[in-house]
């Protein structure tokens, strides 16, 4: 059973080319975006104060998507030009959070006055605390509001204790907004992963179990050791979910009180969960509170791929082979068109012809060949599915590359064929195609829990779709310390050549007075042209993208990325899981160097990979560059080094792990969870020698960084949503830091020439100068609605998607709830009466429609089914049913009974034969019967989705008509389980052996095999 994941890629690219420019940073025009989500239109006719010294008095208040101003304010405020309102498109300058501060003060001085108290305890004392709030939590559901301030006060004492950390009081609001259910939005570096805990503790007394998602293996783990200390201090159990744990590992982790668990590994825990054949295989416990980090990420980037459990189906054709080779030869806007917006192609009347023509066949829709769908899946590769931009290839395999993340994503594939026509595209062998077992979409997952939080540094640009979609309200959490980053205004080129060549002059100015340089793409590709001119100018860098070689050097590069004078170009930086420090990350370098030292000392090598006997294998080294450390190590921190390596080495055993396991304990001995061990504790011991060593120059690099002007951040071009933009600019400014950001835009991007519309195609003909920048105050409204575009038609999509979904997850809750019911009763007779009722109702409908008159009742075509369905009911005769039955009403119970007693009467003769046999075969035949059978109807809806977009041309809503359509098809498939299952009981008949096979030398032993059953579709 393979574990997949449909996904769209959306990413835009952009060509460049490297040619001379020149021009001053004076000459940068200053263009003034109005592109807000937080201001209304009526905002237009309000004039902002550009002097700094007034901008803290502007605060704008959020109620119903409308933004309340301060009349006294707007009175005092000096007339200024639009443009200095907002100063940029991405410039969230309307809610700082201080209406969320004084809405939550009163709490947060309730929970500071309890501090003193609590210093005053013990640890064991402290820690019995716990189990006066779970008696107070029990009690009532409501009850655990009452005790938020005491929970949250001794959360704070024991983080105090445990890491030596003290939530500040924003973070104790941002506590409290996710205990509420609502989105916190925090900025980066606000410490967002030890605001949880202090919900998931609260939450947690009742005894229900918290879940906290995160959006990889890695920072799951990480935040389990780390702040799960906490939770344990205080005696919770904290568990850990990671991809390759077996069942039983699973379960016990889910039964902890809290716990860690990557959003894929639980709904794919919850979709196994559906297919389990025994109780003993369920893992997951009942859903209550769900906090989920990077909420964003989860929720809107990722809710465009519905989760896939699929089992294989047919092997590949070799029809996807040809189809590459007829779209490699066809010409666009000849044999095709091509929809970027809508990510589709349609063949031209001249390639319909071409394409039969070369294939021999009549009608490319043939149902048998269906060559349409290939031929239109390779054009798609061909087209809108690029090599380095929407996936690499790796060891022949092709990789899905999130256009989020940057990241490679794993064992996703796309799905209906396109992931084989890229492989075909690429000439790679082309994998099985795969059925779908089971799948749920994340919108309508994570609305199965009651209580659903989450929390971002992104999120306020989208609040109407998680308040329309989630029921979510989003927050805004004031910072620690005030954000001091400036973002200026975006430079907007005409083309693309002309954005790039200031690219490489803003990253070269910025360069020579020692600045860090965080440059951020939308593709491999882009970056990779872009390293190319910044060679060629000699400007030393880093590239952070997809690319195997760079994704293995992932922490060396982020740890030097706030070096002085350090230039890095980088993609999406969103779900990085690590903080860009001015200086360098002294932590993270001295982990790479007690890497560099441990790893050649414990790791097994490799074996059987070369086969060349001329040259010996390349020997494996984990050095990096001597660069990237501050300093060398001192004599006394080089022994303690040494010495930690030799007990590793001698308690380990030589050069005798696998990496990855070595790699564990080393993460594990730079983490700060508690330990008992000795290597580890050793290693730690090590590690923070290493560390402190390195802080002492890092912190002096901060300090010229920040005299620099600290990180300054380059956009190269507008995502699809201005919070993945965001994401890049919150890079700068962490915790009060200084910084700045610029976005280099051209009307050349993607996202303008797809959405940009008529009035972009115009200016494009107007402004005929390449490379100088434009300011027009009509460009900057329609870069404005192209990008509003953008995001509406995304949003858009996701709502469709969960629209249809929704019609699908009432149906998958009414299966799943039978399954389950079917799965934990101890004994299913009351369930097999019912069925054994409706079916009998069923084939009276049938064969004698309740409005026929009694002298047209056909006796012995009803008696004909029966007996078909029952040989139990041979005694039925057309006399015996006249006899009973004076109407259609005592007919139908008179069946009931028959078809009641018949199927108990059965269980009666299986039982003599072997006790106990009858249970497992019901049960048995009841799961495998709705597996199958829902698995069907998955496809079925499948085709009636992209059978009904084409009514909407005859007028007819495609929603609706997939609605009643979706509905009759359920309806039936709901029948015909039963119908079958019933049928199956009626017919089973168990065959016993009497010489069991002998053990086999081999060591297997034989065993019976499961239930023989007739499982035949029975119509009625």
């Amino acid at each position: 059973m393979a574990l997949t994941s449909t996904s769209h890629s959306n990413n835009f690219t952009s060509s460049s080319s490297s040619s001379s420019y020149s021009f001053h940073p004076s000459n940068f025009p200053n263009i003034h975006h109005l592109l807000n989500p937080n201001f209304t239109r009526k905002l237009t006719l309000l004039r902002e104060c550009t002097n700094c010294s007034c901008s803290n008095k502007h605060r704008y208040y959020h109620s119903n998507n409308y933004v309340q101003r301060d009349r006294k304010m707007i009175a005092a405020a000096p007339a200024a030009s639009l443009g200095g309102l907002l100063g940029g498109i991405f410039k969230s300058g309307a809610d700082t959070g201080e209406s969320t501060r004084q809405q939550y003060a009163a709490t947060v001085a309730l929970i500071n006055s309890l501090e003193s108290e609590l210093i005053s305890l013990s640890d064991s004392e402290l820690r019995d605390r716990t189990s006066v709030l779970k008696q107070r939590a029990r009690q009532s559901p409501d009850s655990l509001d009452s005790i938020l301030p005491e929970a949250f006060a001794i959360v704070r004492e024991a983080s105090k204790r445990v890491l030596g950390l003290r939530p500040f009081d924003v973070q104790l609001i941002g506590g409290m907004v996710l205990h509420k259910g609502e989105i916190a939005e925090m900025r980066t570096g606000e410490g967002k992963t030890l605001v949880a805990i202090l919900p998931a503790y609260l939450n947690a007394l009742s005894g229900k179990g918290v879940h906290i998602v995160t959006v990889n293996d890695y920072l799951a783990r990480r935040d389990c050791e780390w702040v799960g200390q906490v939770a344990r201090f205080l005696g919770l159990t904290v568990g850990l979910i990671q991809q390759n744990m077996t069942s039983e590992e699973r379960r016990q982790n889910y039964l902890c009180d809290i716990t860690y668990v990557t959003n894929s590994e639980l709904g794919f825990d919850y979709l196994r969960d559906n297919l389990a054949m025994s109780v003993e295989e369920l893992v997951i416990r009942g859903f209550n509170y769900c906090v989920i980090d990077e909420v964003d990420s989860i929720l809107i980037d990722e809710a465009r791929t519905p989760l896939i459990i699929s089992g294989p189906a047919e092997k590949p054709s070799e029809q996807y082979y040809k189809a590459a080779k007829i779209a490699a030869a066809f010409e666009r806007d000849i044999h095709y068109t091509v929809d970027e917006k809508q990510k589709n192609v349609l063949l031209t009347e001249q390639g319909y012809a071409d394409a039969e023509e070369i294939l021999e066949v009549k009608d490319l829709y043939d149902p048998r060949e269906q060559w349409a769908s290939f031929l239109i899946n390779a054009i798609k590769a061909k087209e809108l599915f690029l090599r380095d931009v929407n996936y690499i290839i790796r060891a022949k395999e092709v990789l899905i590359v999130d256009e989020f993340s940057g990241r490679v994503m794993q064992g996703r594939r796309w799905s209906d064929g396109l992931h084989q026509a890229v492989e075909a595209k690429e000439n790679l062998p082309v994998q099985n195609e795969t059925v779908t077992l089971a799948s749920i979409s994340y919108q309508n997952f994570f609305l199965q829990f009651p209580k659903l939080c989450g929390m971002t540094g992104t999120a306020a640009t989208e609040s109407s779709e998680f308040e329309s979609i989630y029921k979510l309200k989003v927050t805004i959490v004031p910072t620690n310390k005030a954000m001091i980053r400036k973002d200026d205004s975006d430079v907007v080129f005409r083309a693309t050549t002309g954005k790039w060549q200031a690219v490489v002059v803003e990253i070269s100015r910025m360069n020579k007075t020692g600045r860090p340089v965080l440059v951020g793409t939308t593709s491999v590709e882009q970056s990779d042209l872009l390293s190319k001119q910044l060679r060629e100018t000699g400007i030393p860098h880093e590239v952070l993208n997809a690319k195997p070689e760079n994704v293995e050097r992932e922490a060396e590069i982020v740890a030097q990325s706030g070096r002085l004078g350090a230039v890095t170009i980088a993609t999406n930086m969103a779900g990085r899981g690590t903080d860009i420090i001015l200086g360098g990350n002294a932590e993270f370098m001295a982990r790479l160097k007690l890497r560099e030292l441990l790893m050649p000392s414990v790791v097994k090598p490799a074996e059987g990979v070369f086969v060349s006997v001329k040259k010996a294998p390349p020997k494996k080294t984990w050095k990096v560059s001597e660069s990237l450390f501050p300093c060398s190590l001192s004599q006394e921190t080089s022994m303690v080094v040494e010495e930690a390596v030799q007990l590793a080495a001698s308690s380990w055993g030589r050069r005798s792990l696998p990496e990855l396991e070595a790699e564990e304990r080393l993460s594990y001995a730079c983490e700060k969870g508690p330990t008992q061990d000795e290597v580890i504790a050793k290693l730690r011991h090590s590690f923070l020698q290493i560390a402190k060593e390195y802080k002492t120059f890092t912190e002096e690099e901060k300090k010229k960084v920040v005299a620099a002007g600290g990180l300054h951040v380059v956009g190269t071009e507008r995502h699809e949503s201005r919070r993945i933009d965001n994401q890049l600019r919150g890079r700068s400014g962490r915790q009060g830091d200084p910084g700045s950001t610029r976005f280099f835009l051209s009307l050349e991007d993607n996202i303008f020439r797809i959405f940009g519309g008529d009035r972009i195609q115009g200016m494009m003909r107007a402004f005929r100068v390449e490379d100088l920048p434009i300011e027009s105050k009509m460009l900057t409204k329609a870069l404005d609605e192209a990008q509003r575009k953008v995001e509406n038609y995304f949003f858009d999509i996701r709502k469709q998607l969960f629209e249809y979904d929704e019609v699908l997850n009432s149906q998958r809750d009414r299966v799943y709830t039978e399954r389950r019911r079917a799965l934990e009763s101890e004994d299913l007779q009351s369930l097999l009466i019912e069925y054994s009722e409706l079916t009998m109702d069923d084939i009276l409908e049938a064969n004698i429609g309740s409005d026929a008159p009694k002298e047209n009742w056909d006796f012995e075509k009803l008696i004909a089914k029966l007996q078909q369905y029952c040989y139990l009911l041979n005694d039925l005769t057309p006399d015996l049913l006249m006899s009973k039955c004076s109407t259609y009403e005592d007919l139908r119970n008179y069946l009931r009974v028959c078809g009641r007693e018949a199927y108990l009467k059965k269980r009666e003769i299986v039982d003599k034969e072997a006790p106990g046999l009858m249970k497992e075969a019901e049960r048995f035949l009841i799961l495998s019967n709705i597996d199958r059978l829902w698995k069907e109807h998955l496809q079925a809806l499948k085709f009636v989705q992209q059978a009904v977009g084409l009514r909407g041309y005859a007028q007819r809503d495609p929603l609706i008509e997939y609605k009643l359509e979706g509905y009759n098809l359920f309806i039936e498939m709901m029948a015909q389980i039963r119908r079958n299952v019933i049928y199956s009981i009626y017919q089973f008949k168990p065959v016993m052996v009497k010489d069991p096979p002998k053990p086999r030398k081999d060591g297997g032993n034989g065993s019976l095999p499961p239930p023989s059953s007739v499982s035949s579709e029975a119509n009625v």
